[in-house]
């Protein structure tokens, strides 16, 4: 959660943000790109420790409960994607634009896998993996379609990396999460869930999860280097040895490739080995964020927006030089340097540790039913 922050940091605050793509080989140095990959791993893993908290969940319901629980919590995410979510990104009260991300996704893969979980657990595991291994056949298929396919098959896998579909003069929605193989990640996290049942010990799963997450780096290594199948981008020796890292690392995001879903929930897996009972005050510091994820998605957003908005009158500009694209209050030229950056995601970060920390106190004291939806 906290360095999902320093992304959305880097959009509204760095000055190439809007001008440049910080994977772009051509112009990018190795402190950009790893400012933009090390975020690679926040997406994946939110939605694959969705798919094992959506289990652990089921533990406590029954199927019925659970299936319902899942759909409903699904189109209240994705509700709140297209109205505050979409709002806090642009500032634009009239909603123009509408830009679905990461919450929609994870909205409508739990609104799929509320109907999933009723197959046989050997089946669920099949569909994840499907998904996960062969979604990226329908590269080939699209580019030899020229992308000419139809608005459903966009919606799911956003050929290009995005879609831009027009809701008459001046409305849009832009589609920057194809959903399907975001789906394939939490399917695979709700069969990884068995594992943090109660009759499975500690030294078993830190057993299972590391044989998982090593094998899952050497397999991302050895596709990777072959450079046969599993991205639309191919890497190549560049003019130097960081370029040519930075090249290999460079994988697909949008939609996220099977290398690139390699490449960050295989740490992510080995992570989980390591350190599954960490106590320390620093760890408890993170874990503050953990506790009430979605409350600080929302709150991190306006917080960035509102410091943008102050840094905008700050700098100079005024009411002349508003524009609504792609954020109102961020104009192209705007921003500092990356040193800049990685001092103001800190302050954003501190400010929201002692509301998060209240917000946490009040959910593990109230129960009411809304909270299990926040």
């Amino acid at each position: 959660m906290v360095i999902m922050a320093l992304d959305h940091v880097r959009d509204f605050f760095h000055a190439e943000a809007m001008i440049d793509d910080p994977t772009n080989l051509a112009t990018t140095t190795p402190f950009l790109f790893f400012t933009r990959w090390i975020t690679h791993f926040c997406a994946p893993t939110f939605l694959f420790l969705s798919g094992i908290s959506a289990f652990l969940s089921g533990q406590k319901k029954t199927k019925k409960e659970l299936s319902f629980f899942l759909f409903t919590r699904g189109l209240w995410l994705v509700l709140l994607e297209i109205t505050i979510i979409s709002f806090a990104w642009r500032f634009d009260p009239l909603q123009h634009m509408i830009i679905l991300q990461v919450i929609w996704a994870i909205g409508i893969s739990m609104i799929i896998l509320s109907a999933v979980i009723w197959l046989p657990l050997p089946v669920i595991m099949c569909v994840g993996f499907a998904i996960l291994l062969g979604h990226n056949l329908l590269d080939k298929l699209e580019s030899d379609l020229k992308n000419l396919v139809n608005l459903f098959w966009r919606i799911a896998h956003t050929p290009g990396g995005n879609f831009l579909l027009p809701l008459g003069e001046n409305r849009s929605v832009l589609f920057f999460y194809g959903f399907l193989s975001w789906t394939g990640i939490m399917i695979l996290g709700f069969c990884f869930g068995h594992l943090y049942k109660k009759t499975v010990s500690r030294e078993q799963r830190k057993k299972v999860l590391l044989a998982i997450g090593l094998v899952s780096v050497a397999s991302f290594i050895a596709l990777r280097f072959i450079n046969g199948y599993g991205d639309r981008a191919p890497w190549s020796f560049q003019k130097d040895t960081e370029l040519s890292i930075i090249s290999f690392l460079n994988t697909t995001k949008y939609p996220p490739s099977l290398m690139y879903t390699l490449m960050t929930l295989g740490p992510s897996i080995l992570f989980l080995a390591f350190f599954e009972n960490m106590q320390s005050r620093f760890a408890k510091f993170f874990i503050t964020f953990g506790r009430v994820p979605f409350f600080y998605y929302l709150s991190h957003l306006f917080l960035i927006h509102s410091l943008t908005i102050i840094a905008f009158y700050a700098s100079g500009y005024g009411a002349k030089d508003i524009i609504a694209q792609p954020f109102y209050f961020r104009p192209a030229e705007f921003g500092y340097s990356l040193w800049a950056v990685y001092g103001i995601w800190a302050a954003v970060v501190l400010l929201l540790y002692p509301l998060c920390k209240w917000y946490d106190r009040y959910k593990s004291t109230h129960s009411h039913w809304a909270l299990s939806y926040l």
